[in-house]
């Protein structure tokens, strides 16, 4: 990143938020009535360059296809593709360049299309502001705002750079992309300490943020690269891009594969030599053990396997930017979400409504107008014109500004979200339209807005009787100051006397206790006005001189959230099931936070060991003590961009698998250091998209369960694959190494082997990349990220078929030589019989714990046609003439198809009873965990299929 001079004196004192406004006008030399020359203005552009962040330089077309190659067993290919052309086996090198080529296109174009599908997410729009230069109002592009610039702002506007408020009109400010506030944040020109964090920094306007509402002006302090978004611009850069687990566990294996291949080879270099063989012969002969050993279809199956999963994870409302990120799902071992919009709806709603004489539950949830008020036991709730909670719900839906209108189906809200809520309970009741205002409220003729110093708006109404009426909404102790009565249900207004008081305090305390934000309604009936406009215009001067006219009565408490999402427990509860942490990362208030983590059941600890740390307590912990904090913590409020950053590198250090959720600018930073980074589609910043690794179309945390579940589901099948694919080249290479120990005749040609690979690893081995996922998957622990590819007992049940493979094979071999059947008979028959074992093995490995006929035949009918394909394909490698010259085969008759059946059968019935043992092994072993008690290691520390 390109260094900037900075706007303003660095000293922490001279920070914009801690100095007064006019110092800061001093400060950068500007007029705050005239703003700046425009000569001024362009020398000022040159010295600080536009105000833009740096461009993101992704990898060019070359070096993304390069990477495609960027795999040890690639590389073994390529040079046996190379030595193999050497040595004049074209057939052979064609076939070998032609297996690595189709991989490295097949995984090219499927991260294209799926960077495709997220630029189709993108709305690229350029945006202006609105500057005072030379005392004329301006329109201009927000890339040639400079600091010193005077920009004006309105609602709906989003603020261009870093600016300091000169002046503001009940100025209020979205900040959630930036700040992870739900709320709109009051904005004043009042100077605060130093060490105020960037959320409480009431007197400054950061880039990116959006006016909710209000007027303003204000001084730009810093642009480009040096805001607030450009720090975090900064961070995105620095952090670290960590490889996926599928692809740390790929290395390594493919490693250890890679030096197990070239050993076997040289041993058979080695063995030939020492028997007199030609070094020539057995150097073709070693390039043939490793060609056949080298599993060729490995690395398409990983890239098929993973596109098949972004396909599934598509129709689940999941757009996957990077492959693997699919099956790092399935390893994750916990989610750091964020809560507004991913667990929440987003949308502000009146959970329950307090009156002097009772409390009701409002249903439904989000600013659609569907639902009813309730009572405790459940029965519904008609309000009674005149009485306490028909006034509440009146007023709650008079004295507002929002507005909700229906277009396509879809409820299209504008205004405050708390004004949004009042206004849509108050249409669930049926005493308000949707247009904000109350059917029985009247005509408005005047009002208070809002102010923070107030903290209450009021509107005055004229009723269609000729009456006036007040209606009062707000910060429920501001609200009370002005009541001298509360509303009963049955109309009557009674004294507000301390026992009243004492009421009303008790039910806002435990409202608020519970996570709601709670704001209090009034209302002042006024006289009725004479036939003239003169009492009416009185009314108002008077209503605008007071404010309220009179003396107010308490009409009732409303108590609003955002509420958790419909689905959103569940999918916790069966994270929590499959062994997945789930905490909550946000920047909204702790209070808020814990209620809905309770509510959500996000935290499945005994209530008195739960807890939610700040960002300041964070901040203040020990570097020792760090990380058992965050371990044993799973709420975390009121944090900001850094602090996220530092929560995923201790969960990370811990051998955690991180998944990290969010949509605003403040998440970006982590969502790029995490395992996996997932935004949010629909409310998501275009930062937070980029710096994420999968996007969540419908931004909704369930989706990430379903993601969870498929990532798993892909892995299951990897494994399935490489347990199928590894007997058999180990197989091929270990009919070499046989054949050249014991001096005789190679029982497989090199160019057979080749036909084995090429045909059964398209035909046979990669259907298992679209098996179902099995029962359970989400009923199991998530993998230990140690664990290795090739567990314990996968690693046996690979050398047992093996040598099954091996003496199939030779045995078959030779009798067929011994009953007088030509070599190229012979050697068919050992091809087939090879063949013939790996589609058998092939049906066993779709469940590697449990017996695969519980599957069914047809629930993969892409297996089904393999299997059918691949036996057409061995009959005209058998009996057609071009096949027999090409590959040395020659027809074979039906008995020797009899004892290949017989072969094939034996062989399945070894490998049933290996798995059988196998998971009674497991069974026992999860029967001992179970007796031990909870403290015990769980099932997870099991391999997969022993």
């Amino acid at each position: 990143m390109t260094e900037r001079p900075a706007a303003l004196p660095a000293q922490a004192d001279q920070a914009p938020h801690a100095i007064p406004v006019h110092e800061v006008v001093l400060l950068l030399q500007t007029d705050p009535a005239h703003g700046l020359a425009e000569a001024e203005a362009e020398r000022r552009l040159h010295r600080y360059g536009p105000n833009t962040l740096p461009e993101a330089t992704g990898d060019s077309l070359l070096k993304r296809i390069a990477l495609q190659f960027h795999n040890p067993l690639i590389y073994v290919l390529l040079v046996a593709a190379v030595v193999t052309a050497a040595l004049a086996e074209y057939v052979d090198s064609t076939v070998i360049l032609a297996v690595v080529l189709v991989n490295a296109a097949v995984g090219f174009v499927q991260e294209s299309r799926a960077l495709a599908a997220l630029e189709s997410l993108r709305e690229m729009t350029g945006s202006e502001a609105r500057v005072v230069r030379a005392g004329h109002p301006r329109t201009l592009p927000s890339d040639r705002l400079v600091p010193g610039d005077l920009v004006l702002l309105e609602a709906g506007d989003k603020v261009p750079a870093d600016l300091r408020l000169l002046r503001g009109t009940e100025l209020k400010l979205d900040e959630s992309a930036l700040t992870g506030e739900s709320l709109p944040v009051a904005k004043d020109e009042v100077a605060l300490p130093v060490g105020t964090r960037v959320a409480d920094r009431h007197n400054m306007l950061y880039a990116g943020t959006l006016v909710s509402g209000g007027t303003g002006a204000g001084i730009v302090v810093e642009t480009g690269a040096s805001t607030e978004l450009g720090e975090i611009h900064r961070l995105v850069g620095d952090a670290e891009v960590l490889a996926t687990p599928l692809t740390r566990k790929l290395a390594k294996f493919s490693r250890t594969l890679t030096y197990v291949i070239l050993g076997l080879a040289a041993a058979t270099f080695a063995v030939g030599i020492a028997r007199g063989e030609a070094a020539a012969d057995m150097f073709t002969a070693a390039v043939a053990l490793a060609v056949g050993a080298i599993p060729e279809g490995l690395p398409a199956a990983v890239t098929i396997a993973l596109a098949i999963g972004v396909a599934r994870m598509v129709r689940r409302q999941a757009i996957v930017r990077r492959l693997p990120a699919v099956e790092t799902l399935g390893s994750t071992t916990v989610i750091c979400t964020d809560k507004t919009g991913t667990l929440t709806e987003n949308q502000m709603t009146v959970r329950r409504i307090w009156t002097a004489d009772r409390e009701v539950t409002v249903t439904g949830s989000g600013y659609r107008p569907e639902g009813e008020l309730v009572d405790t036991d459940g029965s519904p709730v008609q309000p009674v014109p005149g009485g306490a909670l028909w006034s509440s719900l009146v007023a709650g839906a008079a004295c507002n500004d929002a507005a909700l209108a229906e277009r396509d189906g879809e409820w299209v809200a504008t205004g405050d979200p708390t004004e949004l809520a009042m206004l849509v309970v108050g249409a669930k009741a049926g005493v308000a339209g949707l247009g904000g205002t109350a059917a029985m409220a009247g005509e408005r003729v005047a009002e208070v807005p809002f102010d923070a110093t107030r903290q209450y708006m009021a509107t005055l109404h004229r009723t269609p009787d000729g009456h006036h009426v007040v209606h009062v909404k707000g910060g429920a102790e501001a609200v009370l100051e002005r009541c001298h009565a509360w509303r009963r249900d049955d109309g009557r207004d009674e004294p507000l006397d301390e026992a009243a008081l004492a009421a009303v305090h008790a039910a806002v305390a435990r409202l608020a206790g519970e996570g709601l934000r709670v704001l209090a309604t009034a209302t002042v009936d006024l006289p009725a006005a004479g036939e003239g406009g003169a009492d009416e215009a009185a009314y108002a001067v008077r209503f605008g001189a007071d404010h309220l006219g009179g003396p107010a009565v308490l009409t009732g408490l409303q108590a609003m959230q955002d509420p958790p999402r419909p689905a959103a427990r569940t999918a916790i509860e069966a994270c929590h099931g499959a062994g997945i942490e789930v905490k909550m990362i946000t920047g909204d208030h702790a209070v808020t936070a814990a209620a809905i983590a309770d509510e959500l059941g996000l935290d499945h600890r005994p209530p008195e060991e739960r807890r939610v740390l700040t960002g300041v307590e964070l901040s203040a912990l020990p570097p020792e003590e760090y990380a058992d904090a965050v371990a044993q913590t799973a709420v975390f409020a009121r944090v900001s961009p850094e602090e996220k950053l530092r929560l995923v590198e201790a969960l990370q250090a811990r051998g955690h698998v991180v998944a990290m959720t969010g949509d605003g600018v403040n998440d970006a930073p982590a969502l790029r250091q995490a395992d996996i980074g997932i935004a949010m589609g629909r409310g998501g910043t275009e930062v937070a998209k980029d710096a994420a690794d999968m996007v969540l179309v419908d931004d909704d945390f369930a989706t990430i369960e379903a993601a969870v579940e498929e990532g798993r589901g892909v892995f299951d099948n990897l494994t399935k694959f490489i347990v199928w694919t590894l007997p058999t080249n180990m197989g091929e290479g270990m009919v070499i190494l046989v054949a050249i120990a014991l001096g005789a005749a190679l029982p497989i040609l090199p160019t057979q082997i080749l036909w084995i690979n090429m045909t059964t690893a398209v035909l046979l081995g990669l259907t298992l990349a679209f098996e179902p996922k099995e029962p359970g998957v989400m009923g199991r622990p998530p993998r230990p990220p140690d664990r290795p590819l090739m567990t314990g007992g996968l690693v046996w049940r690979t050398v047992l078929v093996s040598l099954l493979l091996v003496a199939a094979s030779w045995w078959l071999y030779d009798r067929e030589v011994g009953r007088g059947s030509s070599l190229a008979e012979a050697r068919t028959a050992a091809v087939n019989v090879f063949v013939a074992v790996e589609a058998a093995y092939l049906i066993s490995c779709r469940a590697l714990t449990r017996p695969s006929w519980r599957l069914g035949p047809f629930t993969n009918r892409i297996l089904v046609l393999g299997v059918l394909v691949q036996a057409a394909a061995q009959a005209l490698f058998t009996y057609t003439p071009a096949m027999n010259d090409l590959f040395g085969t020659a027809p074979i008759g039906l008995d020797v198809w009899w004892r290949i059946g017989v072969v094939v059968l034996v062989a399945s019935a070894v490998v049933a009873l290996d798995k059988k043992l196998a998971i009674r092994r497991d069974a026992r072993v999860v029967a001992a965990l179970a007796a031990a008690g909870p403290t015990a290691p769980g099932p997870a520390a099991r391999p997969l299929g022993g």
